[in-house]
């Protein structure tokens, strides 16, 4: 149950629902870090706000960036990949770890990277941080209402499996300056940071989009 992995036509089973993802985020105090083999942006003290998965609210902990994309679309890779990591602190809560992934083709630059990317270029030393001060998840733009779901596995070491991924459809942009800050910054790490994709193994595929016939 190993991620990243190709979300094929083939595989997926469509589930029409009614209402939006479930995202509830505020402003939050954050900090920048350059962890060597990506750029992190971490909200502080859980008080972000949370995604609702399956009836369980996941409190937002960071997001970070790999280049190009893990995951994939129909064979496709993209230009770049967000992921927004979540965790619950419940305890009887089996899959403890919820990511929201974005996938980004060269195009106009991203708003939110624009905000973040004069301290990015500036942190070519790993284990620099930076305080960003107030920062609003909602400055992710998401946009579309249709999102692949499975169970996956981080995707840098301890790999661990059980994780719920939530992979927006809809492919946002990003310029070629961004992906190239972003990479310089971690001295191109590893020539890219995207683990290469891994076995499906019979795991479900779920795409899901609003309900047409819903009122």
């Amino acid at each position: 149950m190993q991620s990243p992995i190709d979300m094929s036509s083939e595989r997926v089973k469509v589930i029409l629902k009614s209402g939006d993802l479930k995202r509830s985020y505020k402003p939050c105090k954050a900090t920048l870090k350059n962890r060597g083999h990506d750029i992190s942006l971490k909200w502080l003290d859980h008080s972000a706000g949370t995604v609702e998965v399956n009836g369980t609210g996941y409190l937002l902990d960071q997001a970070h960036w790999h280049s190009p994309s893990e995951h994939t679309i129909n064979g496709r890779r993209y230009d770049l990949e967000l992921h927004m990591v979540h965790t619950s602190i419940d305890p009887n809560v089996t899959n403890k770890i919820t990511v929201i992934g974005l996938l980004y083709k060269i195009g106009p630059p991203d708003p939110f990277l624009s905000k973040l990317i004069n301290n990015i270029t500036s942190m070519a030393d790993q284990l620099q941080e930076r305080d960003m001060g107030m920062i609003h998840p909602y400055e992710i733009k998401m946009g579309g209402r249709k999102y692949y779901r499975y169970i996956g596995s981080l995707t840098v070491p301890p790999c661990t499996e059980g994780v719920n991924w939530i992979i927006n459809k809809m492919i946002r942009t990003v310029s070629k300056d961004q992906i190239k800050a972003l990479r310089i910054a971690v001295h191109d790490y590893a020539e890219m940071n995207a683990r290469p994709l891994q076995p499906i193994n019979h795991r479900g595929i779920e795409l899901y989009g609003p309900n047409p016939t819903a009122n």
